[in-house]
């Protein structure tokens, strides 16, 4: 299915793995709503909403950029009133934005826990919940969130508590909505890669320049997000994607393109057993 002139709204796509799928989409026509916070140029995070929107023109989209910090309800619904008048509508909404912090209970502030659960569990909860009435209304109607699946492992739930708990509730919105919302054929599924990705929170928060080596990049995120919103949104929900696994149900074994280091050992990504 094409996406010539169905409209994405997509959490965080000032940079990353929001802005690529953005620009996947994009090529192929898609209008796109940029929500996310990055106004002016940081120092250490690349782009805002203005310059992701000019790429993603470029690519021969029409992009609508629009501040919004999702721990806010009325920045959220400002945002989607916005962005649905100014495209006509909303078909797909991406759940992309996200906070982190690889700390233990001991170790974990309050302001860092509720950083994290009010971005990450919070926003992608109201941000779906108001993008609703719109996808009811949609082309081929999807929801995306990018998120991992529930792993109970004593590993991942012990190591970073509060983190690993905002995830999970993501995944668990995700799931939660595909049934909710199965009468509509409104789609809701969660994917996840399985190495670490190329992206400023690897880069300043968890392992450096060493880390992004031996990670993919987020074009990987980008093609298979386009396969999944391809797919009839009546037959494709309720499931937890792992990236390799779409591309390899596509016929898609060669993933070397998306190595940022070929001659690296890729590193699988949280909440992942080897």
């Amino acid at each position: 299915m094409s996406f010539q002139n169905r409209t994405v709204f997509i959490t965080g796509a000032s940079r990353g793995i929001g802005k690529a799928i953005a620009l996947k989409l994009a090529k192929d026509g898609a209008n796109i709503i940029i929500a996310a916070k990055t106004v002016e140029p940081h120092p250490k995070l690349n782009g805002t909403i203005y310059t992701a929107a000019k790429e993603i023109e470029d690519a021969g989209g029409k992009a609508l950029a629009v501040q919004c910090d999702i721990r806010f309800e009325d920045q959220i619904i400002n945002a989607i009133e916005k962005g649905a008048a100014h495209f006509g509508g909303i078909d797909i909404l991406i759940n992309n934005a996200s906070a982190i912090s690889l700390t233990n209970v001991e170790n974990t502030s309050a302001k860092v826990f509720d950083l994290m659960h009010d971005i990450n569990v919070r926003g992608t909860f109201l941000v779906s919940k108001h993008c609703i009435p719109w996808l009811k209304k949609g082309t081929n109607p999807h929801i995306l969130t990018l998120s991992p699946p529930i792993n109970l492992s004593e590993k991942w739930v012990s190591s970073h508590v509060a983190y690993t708990m905002s995830k999970y509730n993501m995944t668990m919105i995700a799931t939660g909505l595909a049934g909710e919302l199965k009468e509509y054929k409104i789609a809701s599924n969660s994917l996840w890669p399985r190495t670490t990705i190329a992206t400023a929170a690897v880069q300043n928060l968890l392992g450096g320049d060493a880390l992004m080596r031996k990670s993919r990049k987020p074009d990987i995120l980008a093609d298979v997000a386009y396969i999944i919103l391809s797919r009839p949104s009546h037959e494709c929900t309720g499931y937890t994607f792992i990236d390799d696994e779409v591309l390899k149900s596509e016929g898609i074994e060669d993933l070397s393109k998306y190595a940022v280091d070929p001659s690296e050992k890729l590193f699988t990504d949280l909440f992942l057993d080897k």
